[in-house]
C-alpha cells in the first residue's frame, strides 16, 4: 500500500530500478564475498558502472552525461544496493561528493578537462576534508597550500584521514589552508584543490580496516611538497569553508536516504528469515513478539521514508536548507540504528554471522551517525536554526 501512494519516483526511475537490480544480480552479488574479503571493490568495476551510465546522470550532455538535474536516480541506487545487501565500493563519493564541487566551482576549462573522464570512470574522484586531529572541526585543519614565488603552482603539505575512495582515486578534492584564520573568522583561509594523485610527493598511507562498509576503500593520505598547478584550484582562494558548507546539504541527504534504505532492507531480511526459520515446531513469524517487533520496525521505516522523500524533493528543487538536511540525517540514521538492531535480534545467533546480510548491514549502518557530521553536530545545527 505504501509503495502505491509513494509519488517521488516516476516510470523512468522505475525502469532504471529494473536495470540496476539486474546489474547487481549479474555483476555484484556473485563476487561480493570476494570484495568483502579483499576490503575493496576492484578498480575495473567502476568502468562497468560508467558503462551503465550512472556517473553521468547529472553531468551535462556536452561532457558526455545525460544532463538530468535530479538526485532521484541516485536514490534508486541507494534502495537497490541496500535491498541486495551490497555496496558499490567507494564509487558513491565519486558522484555524491565529487560532482557537486565540479559543477559548482569548476571553470569551463576545468569542466572540459575533468568531466569527460569523470563520466567514463577514467578518473575517480574523492574528497579529503578530515585530518587526524580535527574531526568535525574543519576550521582547525593544518594542511597548507602555499603559492610558489613564480605563481605557477601551490605547494601542498599535510595529511588527511578517513578518505573514502582514497585508494582508487585519481583526483582528490583536497581542503587546505592558503591563508591563516582571521581574528574575526577562524574559517577564513581554506581553499579547495583538484589534486592529481599521480603527483610527486602524494602518497597513500594505510588502507583503513573498518568495522563496516568493508568494500569501500578508505585510506590515509599524505602530501609532501606536492606541486598543484594553479589551474587546479577550484573556485576562489580562501572561500573553501563556504563551499564545503554549501554542499553538505546534499551529502547529508545522501546519508539520510541511504540509512532509510538500509532500514527498509533490514525489515525485508528479517521478515524473510522469521518466515523460514522454525523453532519449537513453528515459524518464528508465528510468535506475537515477532509480529509486534516487525510491525513497530515497519512503522518507523514508513516515517523515515516520508522524511527521506521530502528531503529528496527539496534537494531536487534546490530548496533543501542545512537545518532540514541535518534533521533528515538525524532522524533517518537514528531510525535505521533502532530498526536494524531489532531486526538483527530477530535473527538470533545467525544475525551475528557475516554470511547473513543483516550482520553486514548492522556494521555498515553504524557510521551513518558519525560521518557527514555526527548526530550531535546535527542537533546543534537544528537547535541553532530554532534560535536556541
Amino acid at each position: 500500500m505504501a509503495a502505491v501512494r509513494r509519488t517521488v519516483f516516476n516510470e523512468d526511475h522505475e525502469a532504471f530500478r529494473e536495470t540496476i537490480r539486474a546489474f547487481i544480480e549479474a555483476e555484484v552479488v556473485p563476487v561480493y564475498d570476494e570484495w568483502f574479503a579483499a576490503g575493496q571493490a576492484p578498480r575495473d568495476f567502476y568502468y562497468k558502472l560508467a558503462e551503465l551510465g550512472v556517473f553521468g546522470i547529472r553531468v551535462d550532455e556536452e561532457y558526455g552525461g545525460a544532463g538530468i538535474d535530479s538526485y532521484k536516480f541516485e536514490a534508486v541506487m541507494y534502495e537497490e544496493t541496500a535491498r541486495a545487501g551490497v555496496q558499490f565500493g567507494g564509487s558513491g563519493v565519486h558522484v555524491l561528493l565529487g560532482l557537486p564541487y565540479i559543477k559548482m566551482l569548476a571553470s569551463d576549462e576545468q569542466k572540459k578537462r575533468f568531466l569527460p573522464k569523470f563520466v567514463s570512470g577514467e578518473e575517480m574522484w574523492a574528497l579529503a576534508m578530515t585530518e587526524p586531529g580535527t574531526g568535525s572541526d574543519l576550521a582547525g585543519m593544518k594542511t597548507t597550500a602555499k603559492l610558489s614565488e613564480d605563481g605557477t603552482h601551490y605547494v601542498l603539505n599535510g595529511s588527511k584521514t578517513f578518505i573514502t575512495g582514497g585508494v582508487h582515486a585519481d583526483r582528490v578534492i583536497v581542503c587546505a589552508r592558503t591563508d591563516a584564520p582571521s581574528a574575526e573568522d577562524r574559517r577564513h583561509g581554506i581553499s579547495l584543490f583538484a589534486v592529481d594523485t599521480k603527483s610527486e610527493g602524494y602518497s597513500i598511507g594505510r588502507k583503513l580496516d573498518k568495522l563496516g562498509l568493508r568494500t569501500s576503500d578508505t585510506a590515509e593520505l599524505a602530501f609532501v611538497d606536492v606541486k598543484v598547478p594553479v589551474e587546479d584550484l577550484l573556485g576562489e582562494e580562501n572561500k573553501g569553508f563556504y563551499y564545503l558548507g554549501h554542499n553538505l546539504a546534499s551529502e547529508r541527504w545522501g546519508i539520510a536516504f541511504g540509512a532509510y534504505a538500509q532500514a527498509k532492507a533490514a525489515v525485508r531480511f528479517a521478515q524473510q528469515y522469521v518466515t523460514e526459520r522454525t523453532v519449537f515446531g513453528k515459524p518464528v513469524a508465528a510468535f506475537q513478539n515477532t509480529k509486534f517487533e516487525l510491525a513497530a520496525c515497519q512503522a518507523e521505516v514508513d516515517a523515515a521514508e516520508a522524511v527521506a522523500d521530502r528531503a529528496l524533493e527539496a534537494l531536487d528543487a534546490g530548496e533543501l536548507t542545512p537545518a532540514e538536511a541535518a534533521s533528515a540525517k538525524l532522524f533517518c540514521t537514528e531510525v535505521a540504528h533502532r530498526v536494524i538492531d531489532r531486526c538483527l535480534q530477530l535473527h538470533g545467533g545467525y544475525g551475528f554471522m557475516n554470511e547473513y546480510p543483516i550482520a553486514r548491514l548492522y556494521a555498515d549502518n553504524r557510521v551513518n551517525r558519525i560521518y557527514g557530521g555526527t548526530s550531535e553536530i546535527m542537533k546543534s545545527i537544528i537547535a541553532k536554526d530554532m534560535g536556541l
